[in-house]
């Protein structure tokens, strides 16, 4: 299993709208790509007490294999970039990891 997350930076000046991530782009995210699962976390402080989060938003999408992901993200790739600009002007950072546990 893969886990796909999708960091947006808390930056200043970025914005970001949770309801829209959580109830639009994450389920057509979901659809699309055939994410066996999703989840969503708010950044809301560092590591360090009183500090900022160093992420707006983490999104995760669980998929069976890298080529489950890599084949449905080349065809809908284009769909669900072109609805960033929806729910922020951040640009994430996504990593792709084997999920150990």
């Amino acid at each position: 299993m893969i886990r796909v997350s999708v960091m947006y930076p808390n930056q200043e000046g970025n914005t970001f709208d949770m309801e829209y991530y959580c109830t639009s782009h994450m389920p057509m995210a979901q659809r699309l790509l055939g994410a066996t699962e999703f989840s969503v976390d708010r950044g809301i402080g560092g590591g360090a007490p009183g500090s900022p989060a160093p992420y707006l938003a983490i999104g995760y999408l669980l998929f069976d294999s890298l080529e489950a992901f890599q084949k449905t993200i080349v065809a809908h790739g284009p769909e669900l970039m072109s609805d960033i600009p929806n729910y922020t002007n951040a640009s994430p950072s996504i990593q792709i990891s084997e999920v150990k546990l």
